[in-house]
């Protein structure tokens, strides 16, 4: 049996391509759960040809079990197909491009000044049997103040944040893009409340920045479950349907902070976008072109709410 578990014809061919990703930088489980399934498909049914048949049988498969109108995954058996052909089977198929997944960007939940000021306040205020105590306002007051993803700030270590340099380093984040990012002196004094306060609970040593009840980094659905709490302490309110507030919001909302300042100051955009681009992480343009050409009555929403000014925290990074 392979390394991940896979037992069909493909085997070798599936461990050696998955290394070749996490060399890349390409850690997710999702690649991995797709193409063990795509293993057990083809190991139930004696496949031993990477051909149309084969390929196609399982994508077909697969959706007939599925309702939602966009299947993501379909890229990761491609890209399979294409590595397989470059690394020795010129005959290898290549799922074509009529199976494109569609790809909807998740619409952000536009937070507004008073949701930010109330969430922070609540956040201050929170009483739990667990490290959120002390560092839900340190957690979320950086992924509002730099843009961080949820996990960027989850993966941080004590090493990661230099409080007298006045930085933080995203270590190895999307595609291995690393990048140092500065943090005011506000940001600095909040993380150093929290780095002593987590000393003191846990040593001079710990896995994360940020740790969980047990010193372990705290998980995603962790990061969920303080947000939700504090919101609801906070006395917001949540919609039954539609948009829904959460944690990476706030990236979202320094993405359009900036962008929505600088058109207040006259500053081109567009000469910008390269450099909010490198500040957040993105592999390209089109991420902070999305935050431009959403919708109009999005982007004119969040121009009244910019115009009120810096929420709570200031923004940092961009001068």
């Amino acid at each position: 049996m392979s390394g991940h578990g896979f037992t069909s014809a493909f085997a070798y061919d599936l461990d050696r391509y998955l290394a070749f990703k996490e060399s890349m930088g390409f850690h997710g489980q999702s690649r991995i759960w797709y193409l063990r399934d795509f293993d057990k498909y083809c190991s139930d049914r004696g496949l031993e040809c990477f051909d149309r048949h084969t390929v196609e049988g399982w994508v077909i498969a697969k959706r007939s079990h599925q309702t939602i109108p966009h299947w993501s995954w379909i890229s990761y058996i491609r890209d399979f197909g294409r590595w397989v052909r470059i690394n020795g089977n010129e005959n290898a198929y290549v799922l074509s491009e009529q199976w494109k997944a569609g790809f909807i960007h998740t619409q952000p939940y536009l937070l507004t000044r008073e949701e930010v000021t109330l969430f922070f306040q609540a956040a201050a205020r929170l009483e739990v049997a667990s490290p959120w105590k002390w560092q839900a306002v340190a957690f979320f007051a950086l992924m509002h103040s730099c843009g961080l993803r949820t996990c960027e700030a989850r993966q941080l270590t004590i090493n990661d944040v230099d409080l007298a340099g006045g930085f933080i380093d995203v270590q190895w984040s999307k595609t291995n893009r690393s990048r140092r990012l500065p943090i005011t002196g506000q940001i600095s004094g909040i993380l150093d409340d929290c780095d002593q306060a987590s000393r003191n609970a846990f040593g001079k040593e710990r896995a994360a920045f940020f740790v969980s009840g047990a010193g372990t980094p705290v998980t995603p659905a962790a990061v969920g479950v303080a947000f939700n709490r504090i919101w609801d302490l906070a006395g917001l309110s949540r919609a039954a349907q539609g948009k829904r507030p959460r944690p990476y919001d706030f990236r979202h909302h320094f993405a359009y902070t900036n962008i929505e300042r600088w058109m207040a100051e006259g500053i081109d955009v567009n000469s910008m976008l390269p450099y909010l681009a490198r500040y957040m992480g993105h592999a390209s343009l089109d991420s902070p072109y999305y935050y431009i050409h959403t919708s109009p009555d999005f982007m004119n929403a969040y121009a009244g709410i910019a115009r009120e000014g810096q929420c709570l925290l200031p923004e940092v990074g961009f001068e």
